[in-house]
């Protein structure tokens, strides 16, 4: 998960605030990022979303950071 590392980095956070956001511990947060834990679906859309990139993106399946049309309602 090295673009969870670079997109962090990028915006000048430190795990700890990742992991404020998304209610879990930093270490648990350090797991993702080093792949040492599964991401579950829930913290994939909540990163998805603040980084505004696609999941596809986060999960390395494109390049493409553009996130997809999201569906209303």
């Amino acid at each position: 998960m090295r673009r969870l590392r670079d997109l962090r980095e990028d915006r000048d956070l430190k795990q700890k605030d990742l992991a404020e956001i998304l209610h879990c511990s930093q270490t648990t947060y350090s797991r993702y990022e080093n792949g040492r834990l599964s991401v579950p679906i829930d913290v994939l859309k909540q990163l998805a979303l603040f980084y505004h990139v696609s999941i596809d993106y986060l999960t390395d399946f494109t390049d493409v950071k553009k996130p997809y049309a999201r569906k209303k309602g």
